[in-house]
């Protein structure tokens, strides 16, 4: 079994990789706060794939956010899987592009 190290870079990355998060924590039975709620062994099953496990029956993902600005950052930590993520898994920088891209 392999480990995987999701990163999420942009606002696009950050929210799809939001909605991937949802998904797999899903899956294996995880809730927001990253502690495991589920109802069958073949959801721990390779839980360690995308998972670090933290103590007390918690998980973190093995993930790193991305991004120039900390807004759709933000988003995550106040949306539902806020609690989810350590806050050493974003990394944001000061300022945004702004939609101006080098041509």
């Amino acid at each position: 079994m392999r480990e995987i190290v999701h990163v999420q870079v942009g606002q696009c990355g950050n929210q799809v990789g939001s909605s991937f998060w949802s998904t797999v924590s899903k899956e294996h039975g995880i809730d927001g706060s990253g502690a495991y709620h589920g109802t069958s062994d073949q959801q721990r099953e390779r839980i360690n794939v995308y998972f670090a496990e933290g103590g007390n029956d918690k998980y973190v993902p093995r993930a790193v956010l991305v991004d120039l600005e900390s807004g759709p950052q933000d988003a995550i930590r106040a949306g539902p899987l806020g609690q989810l993520f350590r806050p050493d898994n974003f990394v944001a920088g000061e300022a945004s592009a702004g939609n101006n891209w080098a041509k």
